[in-house]
């Protein structure tokens, strides 16, 4: 991704370290990118009926900077719980 970046920027003398790049996706790509994220499993850690969830990842609604935020903490969430995991 640096590389591609760096590519574009040549042209105007200037470059980009990964510390540059921030990626930020919507919902939708979030949810097309990171297709391992069940979101139906994931109403019930943001306590969001999957019908709307659904709607927001569809496209359909947009979700606000509050309910955004909720499902991003439960994303979060649920990074933390795999982080911390260990198998038997």
């Amino acid at each position: 991704m640096v590389a591609a970046c760096n590519g574009q920027l040549a042209a105007e003398g200037k470059s980009a370290t990964e510390a540059d790049l921030k990626i930020k996706l919507d919902l939708p790509q979030f949810f097309e990118f990171y297709k391992v994220i069940n979101a139906s499993a994931l109403t019930g850690k943001v306590g969001m009926s999957q019908s709307l969830l659904a709607q927001y990842i569809g496209g359909q609604k947009k979700a606000s900077a509050k309910q955004t935020n909720r499902i991003l903490e439960g994303v979060r969430a649920v990074g933390r719980e795999l982080a911390e995991m260990d198998f038997a």
